[in-house]
């Protein structure tokens, strides 16, 4: 719940949040309803950042360390999971498949996920040999960013343009430190490099399932569908950081979409979008000291941001809030 009305509560801090992501208004909505007095300080408009292109598939993907992510990922899942009963937030429970290539597929991600079982062979898409099956929360980002962002302002988040290149002249108390990929800028740290992601956006023909298959010998592929469109993906090709799509890697995720799902043959294209994921060997979630000020860095999620989200807000304020 927001903060009771009267002022900031005792203990409370000026913190200055650095990024209007997915992560960084999370962790500005936690930190208002922890008592902080929060500012966002967003390089770009919501709808234009990194997280606005995520299929948004609960799914923790290119994100470490394992104890952490799980940690992190049970918290935002059950958050997820209370939201989808809240048709404004954009959350909504779909069931669908994990693809196997493999005799004896990792499920390192499945702990505590409910009603998991074998994919039954009608289960399967063209060509799979197995697959796990389970309801994972799927964000429709064009939704949900809104209904965050609106979030933020009922707790009395301030968010603002600006473009920041120097902690140094922040104001607060505390500086969070939740920008993606000009986390690492900002902080001086070069393990933090682009993961580039293209997706591509059709009608949906009323698909119920989605589809992820991490090891199809053709690509990384996913298919999301949300009610009214279908998400499709995707690459991930670190060091990339362009931002255009490229009509022949759209051509390639599309036919590999369609060989899993036919479906989508004719769906026609709505839109396309490439992301640059913040790739980092480990996500960076702790509490140092810059410029005599404590600052709290949260970044480095790969391909994670939404499905963390929560579970990291969480650890963001409890740092903040540490004496």
């Amino acid at each position: 719940m927001p903060p009771a009305e009267g002022g900031p509560l005792r203990g409370s801090s000026a913190v200055t949040v650095v990024g209007g992501g997915v992560l960084g208004l999370t962790c500005a909505l936690e930190l208002a309803r922890a008592g902080h007095r929060v500012q966002v300080l967003s390089a770009d408009p919501v709808q234009d950042t990194t997280s606005a292109v995520a299929a948004a598939l609960w799914f923790p993907y290119r994100a470490a360390p394992v104890d952490a992510v799980l940690r992190w990922g049970a918290a935002s899942l059950a958050v997820f999971t209370e939201l989808s009963a809240d048709p404004s937030s954009g959350v909504v429970l779909r069931p669908g498949t994990v693809v196997h290539r493999t005799p004896e597929p990792d499920l390192w991600w499945a702990a505590g996920i409910p009603g998991l079982r074998p994919a039954t062979a009608d289960e399967l898409p063209p060509g799979a040999p197995a697959g796990t099956r389970c309801t994972l929360p799927v964000v429709e980002m064009g939704r949900y960013l809104p209904w965050l962002l609106a979030a933020c302002s009922a707790a009395g988040v301030d968010v603002a343009a600006a473009r920041v290149t120097r902690l140094v002249d922040l104001p607060g108390d505390v500086v969070v430190v939740a920008a993606g990929l000009a986390s690492g800028v900002l902080l001086g740290d070069d393990t933090c490099v682009p993961v580039q992601g293209q997706v591509v956006r059709l009608a949906d023909p009323g698909l119920e399932d989605w589809l992820l298959d991490e090891d199809n010998p053709a690509g990384l592929t996913y298919v999301v569908p949300r009610g009214t469109d279908v998400i499709v993906g995707g690459t991930a090709v670190e060091g990339a950081n362009g931002a255009e799509p490229d009509p022949r890697v759209e051509a390639a995720v599309l036919e590999r979409a369609c060989a899993l799902v036919p479906a989508l043959r004719d769906a026609p294209v709505l839109s396309r979008a490439v992301g640059l994921r913040p790739g980092r060997p480990t996500v960076r979630l702790d509490r140092t000291v810059v410029d005599g000020r404590p600052v709290v860095a949260c970044y480095g999620h790969g391909g994670a941001g939404v499905t963390l989200s929560w579970g990291c807000a969480a650890d963001v304020a409890a740092l903040v809030s540490s004496p």
